[in-house]
């Protein structure tokens, strides 16, 4: 998996970089079959407080590409609530992956 984490008006710490790949880790957990991760922080320069920092993800899997934005006025709770989507995406495409069961026709004889 290649995981790619990036920052527009700011800094990427390694504390901010830890707190991503391990929230990323829950994601992963779920479904094993994550190609690629690109994530990008921004600080929106914005006159209001509320809803500046911003953080996107793009998650490319076997079969398909997801993605899910979120902003907060902090950026943890920004990667928090990214995280959240994320999971409930990747939940449901692995759901949409494992139904492939189909009931067998009755052979007529």
């Amino acid at each position: 998996m290649n995981l790619t984490i990036s920052g527009h008006h700011l800094e990427v710490t390694p504390a901010l970089r830890s707190y991503v790949t391990t929230k990323l880790d829950r994601v992963i957990r779920h479904f094993d079959q994550v190609v690629d991760v690109k994530v990008l922080l921004t600080v929106e320069k914005q006159k209001e407080k509320e809803k500046r920092q911003r953080a996107e993800c793009n998650i490319h899997v076997k079969g398909s590409d997801m993605f899910a934005e979120s902003s907060h006025e902090d950026l943890y709770a920004a990667v928090d609530e990214l995280v959240d989507k994320l999971d409930r995406q990747v939940v449901r495409h692995k759901s949409r992956v494992q139904e492939h069961h189909h009931e067998t026709p009755k052979r007529i004889m």
